[in-house]
């Protein structure tokens, strides 16, 4: 304690420094403790200011740089704090840019610090020069250039505020090597506003009463509610909501454990490989209420069939997010958090038994034709959904769940149990393969009391599975289940449904992963049988550090449901 009081004077006290120690007292100040990252020539003084502050501030050396940016968005999620990722110039940069693009679609806060040539040298094409501002623009909230060390001070405070407030979002701030070296005055000052930047806009009480009307005289009302929930922290204002209302509600993908999956109003997950019932009832309810979800193509299916008997009201700090896609009768902008406050005062105590019913008979036809021969297969090959419902027995829901993305994603989030906020970690409106491990990574090292788990695929896992190093350097006892079934699963399967099984460079001849494992020190076990299976998962969440294990599984194994692309999602397919 009396360690942390000193940093906190010395990093707020006015001091001459040279920029790179700027930059690193202004990470101090933000209360940043952990950053991933890759050094360089171009940012080689900030590392060696931060030699200097170790005890006060860890940096994660990861094996590329975008298992660093990966590290950090698992790191946001995971802890709801800001990422914090450094790179060097030129190619250390860019290979961040998905990282970023990743963070951009799905909200995430991140700041990400780059270095760059001497300001002298802009425009030279200098040696590992690029010009990652340009490149960078498209995929940020906000970026901006240093080339003065007296900059730097307040370009990281706005960098902060900016990536955490309103939506969140990625922040990049690319730092010449001559303002790293120069001398700045320091003196640190949190960003409270930007002029023309209104992070929350304003509630319109109007818009809360139009809302509270349709609501309260719905027959069939209906809520889908997305990550907006998690980000506002407004998970309690949300279950208060629906509980008052007794309005089925439903999850986009990143908006799952937002609500406990237990509890009685929740109907599942939308989307293509979502459930049956909030599919196919979308275009049945009379009101839809979207909260903290931007009806991306994914969720909505053929947008010219999607909820046109429905009158619409959209929950969402984002405007532009309004009429974007869906036409929408009535907006009520503002941060989830309090908007749902007022509209829980204004509406009505009601019930809407008959309607969640419906929802629940189609549970039942998903249950026959789907869940139970995934969950309980008769054939002699293990299926993903078993292996979910195996780590579901053992974790009691309580486990962080990290995915990558193809079949093993929609499988893994269609079956977690989830009974805690911020436990489940994907890449979703990206897709970004290679996501998962380095994401795992930043989420166990975010919360190191929390069990988290990985689920990838075999496709997946070889994109970033030199991050095997960083786990083992940093000894994150993260476990990581690899399903394998010797394919681009997701890929494979929309080759066999849609183009006469072809399966044009989708098949994969893979390595031996436990052996990889054990190269890095990390435990590992390969199962095929079911007789296998629970003593394997066991034997995984009991190891006190990180253990991989693979799991072989049906090769030719499909998802389902499924809402094939430019369909209505009343035409999802359960086979």
């Amino acid at each position: 304690m009396q360690m942390e009081a000193t940093i906190a004077q010395s990093v707020s006290e006015k001091v001459k420094t040279s920029g790179a120690e700027a930059v690193i007292r202004s990470l101090l100040a933000e209360k940043v403790d952990l950053l991933f990252g890759y050094p360089g020539g171009a940012i080689m003084p900030v590392y060696d200011a931060l030699f200097h502050y170790q005890q006060a501030l860890k940096h994660v050396l990861t094996r590329h740089e975008q298992g660093a940016i990966h590290a950090a968005q698992g790191y946001a999620r995971a802890t709801g704090k800001v990422g914090v990722v450094m790179a060097t110039s030129g190619p250390g940069a860019t290979n961040l840019i998905t990282g970023i693009a990743d963070a951009m679609i799905d909200s995430t806060p991140l700041v990400c610090i780059t270095g760059q040539v001497g300001s002298h040298l802009l425009g030279t094409d200098a040696f590992q020069e690029t010009d990652i501002i340009s490149i960078s623009m498209p995929c940020t909230k906000w970026n901006f250039q240093v080339t003065k060390a007296e900059e730097i001070p307040a370009a990281l405070a706005k960098a902060f505020y900016i990536a955490q407030s309103g939506r969140p979002g990625p922040v990049l701030i690319d730092i010449t090597k001559d303002a790293q070296f120069g001398e700045v005055e320091f003196e640190y000052s949190p960003c409270q506003n930007v002029r023309s930047y209104k992070p929350e806009p304003p509630i319109n009480p109007e818009a809360i009463e139009q809302a509270a009307e349709l609501i309260n005289s719905a027959k069939r009302p209906f809520v889908l509610f997305g990550q907006g929930v998690i980000l506002g922290q407004a998970e309690e204002e949300f279950k208060s909501f629906i509980e008052k209302t007794g309005i089925p509600a439903a999850s986009t993908l990143l908006g799952l454990s937002a609500l406990p999956t237990d509890h009685p109003l929740n109907v599942g997950m939308l989307g293509m490989h979502g459930n049956y019932g909030p599919n196919k009832l979308t275009n049945e309810c009379d009101v839809l209420i979207a909260i903290g979800m931007r009806f991306d193509d994914r969720v909505t299916g053929d947008l010219s069939r999607y909820a046109v008997q429905a009158k619409v009201i959209h929950l969402d700090i984002d405007p532009s997010e309004i009429n974007k896609n869906v036409k929408v009768q009535v907006p009520v902008l503002g941060n989830c958090k309090e908007t749902l406050k007022h509209l829980t005062q204004a509406v009505k105590r009601k019930s809407h038994q008959a309607w969640l019913e419906q929802f629940r008979a189609y549970d039942q036809i998903e249950h026959e034709q789907v869940i139970e021969p995934e969950l309980k297969p008769l054939g002699p090959e293990l299926t993903m959904g078993e292996v979910i419902r195996q780590v579901n027995e053992l974790a009691r829901g309580e486990a962080i769940l990290v995915t990558d993305v193809g079949q093993h994603q929609m499988v893994a989030c269609r079956y977690t149990h989830f009974k805690q906020t911020k436990s489940n970690i994907t890449s979703g409106g990206l897709g970004t393969m290679g996501f998962c491990l380095p994401a795992a990574l930043g989420a166990k090292l975010g919360t190191p009391d929390r069990e988290v788990v990985a689920v990838i695929g075999d496709g997946g896992f070889q994109m970033t599975l030199q991050e095997l190093g960083t786990i083992f350097q940093t000894k994150a006892a993260v476990k990581i289940i690899i399903l394998n079934n010797s394919f681009l699963g997701m890929v494979r399967q929309w080759q066999q449904l849609f183009f006469d099984k072809r399966y044009s460079s989708t098949e994969m001849v893979n390595p031996d992963f436990v052996k990889i494992a054990e190269g890095y020190g990390i435990k590992g076990r390969s199962i095929k049988q079911r007789s296998q299976l629970k003593e394997a998962v066991a034997e995984m969440l009991d190891h006190k550090e990180s253990y991989l294990l693979e799991v072989h599984v049906g090769k030719e194994d499909n998802v389902f449901p499924m809402v094939p692309t430019g369909a209505s999602v009343s035409d999802v397919r359960l086979s």
